[in-house]
């Protein structure tokens, strides 16, 4: 049997830090979309996703797997949302299996009240102490590692082919 890999002290270093910064950071960010939004993080995410989208349309399996969130959990985030007028929910023109969900303008007018304090927020607790050249490394970083995670995903985050 060959030997278990091991951790030098910098890559157990690194990881304890980013598991820390994940932590840390997410429950302040939570209670700034609650506070202004009145949002979950995985509702912020939802309707963030869609307002980046031309359109403000996308299919519900590519949500769930564009955030990471199983496809039974993120229909019933989108449920509350649809009940608040902030998306509507509709079958597919190209396949009447899938549902796709679209921001409605109180949608676009929630994230629009969200979006500096959010932005803020991230900027203060994650940006404000580093340069733009460790974001840009960062962002290099983790982008990486998150192209290597998806080669073999978990069902909620596995990416689906276009019929």
């Amino acid at each position: 049997m060959p030997d278990s890999p091991t951790l030098t002290p910098t890559q157990l270093s690194a990881y304890l830090a980013f598991t820390e910064v994940g932590a840390l950071l997410r429950p302040t960010v939570e209670k700034q979309l609650r506070d202004v939004g009145e949002l979950s993080y995985v509702q912020f995410q939802l309707l963030a996703r869609l307002g980046d989208t031309a359109d403000g349309r996308q299919r519900m399996t590519d949500l769930a797997d564009g955030v990471v969130y199983s496809r039974s959990g993120l229909t019933y985030q989108a449920q509350l949302l649809e009940q608040r007028g902030l998306v509507t929910r509709s079958p597919s023109p190209d396949d009447e299996r899938s549902t796709v969900v679209a921001i409605t303008a109180a949608g676009r007018s929630v994230l629009a009240a969200v979006f500096p304090g959010h932005i803020g927020t991230v900027h203060d607790l994650l940006f404000a102490p580093i340069t733009d050249d460790d974001a840009r490394d960062l962002a290099r970083i983790l982008g990486r590692i998150s192209e290597r995670l998806r080669t073999n995903p978990p069902r909620s985050a596995a990416r689906r082919s276009s019929k």
